[in-house]
């Protein structure tokens, strides 16, 4: 089976893949859009991409593709630890180094022990944790360093200079599967955490007590919402959709009716499936 995930090798979202995926074939993929657009031409039969940081929040990103790809599903979603290390080329020195790169995320997540530690060192953004950490690794003459994780270390052969500089012990990222096939996802070898359903809500048109009229939905059928946010629907200031988690099993007589009444007010609903969702290593 070929799962796309988001590259290159040795980023967080490989580890996520591996576990996932433990006899999968790995396709690292440049970016999130061509995690997606992969399972979309039929290039892998699944992708896993990041969904959510406990420190940064939501990933915009995903959140957009699967509301542009409609075809594409939630299959499951991990929840991996995240440990973040400073690390150099083997034959350079941290006292010599003048710029740290990673992904931006990376970055926010380390950001107050790099700016106490290493706050008159640059720093740049990079498209990947793992792709920081091979930039490094091949250019031992620009003195620069990576902030990425320990298999990143071991594969590109650098040294870790500090270990664990997140800013909070409990980071953790949410990665997510995603398919075309709406498949039950299972997995003997990983913990559960628990199940939700996922799905996409566009309002009815703008009016007072919109939002409400479509919570009400939820609320009175006691249907517990984990998660709600907003995302812009780019197409003008004060245009959304939202993402909603409903945790527990599916009920398809209490569910598939909370469904019907959403399209019976006229929202557009995108059921992204229901899923388990593991517990990974870092």
């Amino acid at each position: 089976m070929k799962i796309a995930f988001l590259g290159p090798h040795a980023s967080f979202t490989q580890l996520a893949a591996t576990q996932l995926f433990p006899d999968g074939e790995l396709l690292p993929q440049a970016n999130i859009l061509d995690c997606f657009n992969a399972v979309d031409t039929g290039e892998a039969e699944k992708a896993v991409v990041p969904l959510e940081n406990s420190i940064e929040g939501t990933v915009s990103m995903t959140l957009d593709y699967l509301y542009k790809t409609p075809s594409i599903k939630i299959e499951a979603e991990g929840v991996m630890p995240i440990a973040h290390h400073l690390m150099i080329h083997p034959e350079n020195n941290i006292e010599d180094i003048d710029k740290i790169y990673s992904h931006p995320q990376a970055l926010a997540q380390s950001f107050h022990f790099l700016d106490t530690t290493y706050k008159e060192t640059a720093r740049q953004d990079f498209s990947s944790t793992a792709a920081a950490a091979k930039y490094v690794s091949e250019n031992k003459d620009l003195k620069i360093a990576a902030v990425a994780n320990q298999f990143a270390a071991n594969l590109y052969g650098l040294k870790i200079v500090n270990r664990n500089i997140q800013d909070f012990e409990q980071n953790h990222t949410r990665f997510i599967v995603i398919s075309k096939n709406q498949t039950k996802y299972e997995n003997d070898h990983l913990e559960v955490l628990g199940e939700k359903s996922g799905m996409l809500i566009n309002l009815p048109e703008d009016h007072p007590g919109g939002l409400h009229q479509v919570l009400s939905v939820f609320a009175w059928r006691k249907m517990n919402l984990s998660k709600i946010e907003s995302r812009t629907l780019k197409t003008g200031l004060g245009n959304y959709f939202f993402f909603i988690n409903v945790a527990g099993k599916w009920k398809n007589i209490l569910h598939g009716n909370a469904l019907l009444e959403l399209q019976s007010i006229n929202a557009e609903v995108d059921f992204l499936g229901n899923y388990k969702e593991f517990l990974l290593e870092s």
